[in-house]
C-alpha cells in the first residue's frame, strides 16, 4: 500500500508538472515518456524472455513510416492508422524473427544489428519509391483528439503519458498472466522451460511480435509530433538508447524502465544547461562585490562522458539494474487449500 500510495503520488506530480515548466521541459518530458513506452514494449522482448535484440528502432521506423506514408498520401487521420502502424510492424518482426529465433544471446544480437541498419539503408534509398530517401517525407498532420489538434508541448504530454498509463497497465497485467510466467521461465532457462511443455518458439514469436507491435504504434505519435520523418531518426544508436534504458532501470521491472528514461533521456538534459548556472553564480555573487570566474561549460560538453561512467560504475555494483522487477509472490495457502479440496474430492470419485 506504501509503494502504490507513493507511485500515485508521483503520477500526480507528473501529470500537473506542464502547469510549472516551460515549453522546453515539458518537451523534454515528452521526449522521456516517448523513450520509455520503446525501451517498455523492448522490455517485452529483452527484460521477460531474455531475447538479446538490438534492433527495436526498425520497428520504430516501420510504423513512423506507415503512418507518414498513408497519412500523406491518403490523407487519413493520424491516430487511426496507430493500429495499423503496429499491425504492420508487427508483421516485419513475424518475418524477420521466424529463420532467426532459435538464435541465443549474441548471435541474436548481431543479427538483429545488421537488421536496424538494413531498414535504415533500405529508407534512405528511397525504397519502392515511397520513402522520400534521405529527406524523408514532409507534411505529416498532427493528431486530433475528439475534434481537437494538437499541437503544442503541453498537448502532446497528455497524449503520449496518456498513452504510456495504458500501457503500463496493459503490460502489468500481462506479467502476472500465464503468458507473462512463461516468458520469465524463458528467460531463466529455456532449456528447463521447453522440457516442462512451454512452447518455446511460440512464446519467443509472440514477444517479438508484440514488442514490434508497440513499438510501431509509438512510430505514429512520433510521426505526428514531428510532422516530418527521416532515416537518420531511427538508426542504431537508438536500439542502443533503448537498450541501455532497459538494462539500466531493471531488466523486466515496468518502473525501473521508466526511471532508466528519466535517467538516460532526462538526466543530459539537466547537465547541458550547467553552462548557465555558473553564469548565474558568478553575475549573483557579483552583485555583492565578489568576482568568482566558475565555469562550467566543460562539465556540460562531458555530460555523455560523465554519465557513461556513472553507469559503468553503476552495472559493476548494482548489475541487476536500479529497480530490478519485484519477487513474485505466491498465496501458498489457498494453494494448499485447493490441492486439499482436489485430494478429497479425488477421495470421493475413488470411493465405491
Amino acid at each position: 500500500m506504501k509503494r502504490n500510495a507513493i507511485y500515485l503520488a508521483l503520477a500526480s506530480l507528473l501529470a500537473v508538472s506542464p502547469a510549472f515548466l516551460n515549453a522546453y521541459w515539458v518537451d523534454v518530458l515528452n521526449n522521456v515518456g516517448m523513450y520509455a513506452l520503446l525501451a517498455l514494449s523492448l522490455n517485452i522482448i529483452l527484460g521477460h524472455a531474455g531475447l538479446f535484440h538490438m534492433g527495436h528502432a526498425a520497428f520504430y521506423a516501420v510504423g513512423a513510416y506507415t503512418t507518414a506514408i498513408l497519412n500523406t498520401t491518403f490523407d487519413i487521420p493520424v491516430l487511426w492508422l496507430m493500429p495499423v502502424a503496429g499491425i504492420t510492424a508487427g508483421l516485419v518482426a513475424l518475418i524477420v524473427a521466424r529463420p532467426i529465433i532459435h538464435l541465443r544471446g549474441d548471435y541474436l544480437l548481431i543479427v538483429t544489428i545488421g537488421f536496424v541498419e538494413i531498414v535504415r539503408i533500405a529508407l534512405i534509398n528511397n525504397v519502392f519509391g515511397i520513402t522520400g530517401g534521405a529527406n524523408g517525407i514532409f507534411g505529416i498532420d498532427r493528431p486530433y483528439l475528439f475534434g481537437f489538434k494538437i499541437r503544442k508541448p503541453h498537448e502532446f504530454f497528455y497524449l503520449i503519458w496518456g498513452f504510456m498509463a495504458v500501457t503500463v497497465f496493459l503490460f502489468h497485467r500481462l506479467e502476472n498472466s500465464r503468458f507473462g510466467r512463461a516468458l520469465n521461465y524463458l528467460r531463466e532457462d529455456d532449456v528447463a522451460a521447453e522440457g516442462s511443455g512451454i512452447n518455446t518458439t511460440y512464446y519467443k514469436l509472440i514477444a517479438f511480435v508484440l514488442g514490434a507491435v508497440w513499438a510501431g504504434m509509438v512510430g505514429t505519435i512520433y510521426a505526428a509530433k514531428m510532422t516530418i520523418i527521416a532515416p537518420e531518426s531511427f538508426n542504431f544508436w537508438e536500439s542502443v538508447v533503448m537498450f541501455m534504458i532497459v538494462i539500466l532501470g531493471g531488466s523486466g521491472s515496468i518502473r525501473g524502465v521508466i526511471l532508466g528514461a528519466f535517467l538516460v533521456i532526462g538526466l543530459p538534459e539537466i547537465f547541458r544547461g550547467m553552462g548557465a548556472v555558473s553564469d548565474l553564480i558568478n553575475s549573483l555573487f557579483l552583485n555583492f562585490g565578489v568576482t568568482l570566474s566558475l565555469d562550467f561549460s566543460n562539465f556540460s560538453q562531458a555530460r555523455m562522458l560523465i554519465f557513461g561512467a556513472a553507469m559503468v560504475i553503476m552495472m559493476i555494483f548494482r548489475n541487476e539494474g536500479l529497480l530490478p522487477p519485484l519477487p513474485r509472490k505466491y498465496p501458498l495457502k489457498k494453494i494448499r487449500e485447493e490441492m486439499k479440496i482436489r485430494e478429497e474430492m479425488k477421495i470421493r470419485e475413488e470411493m465405491p
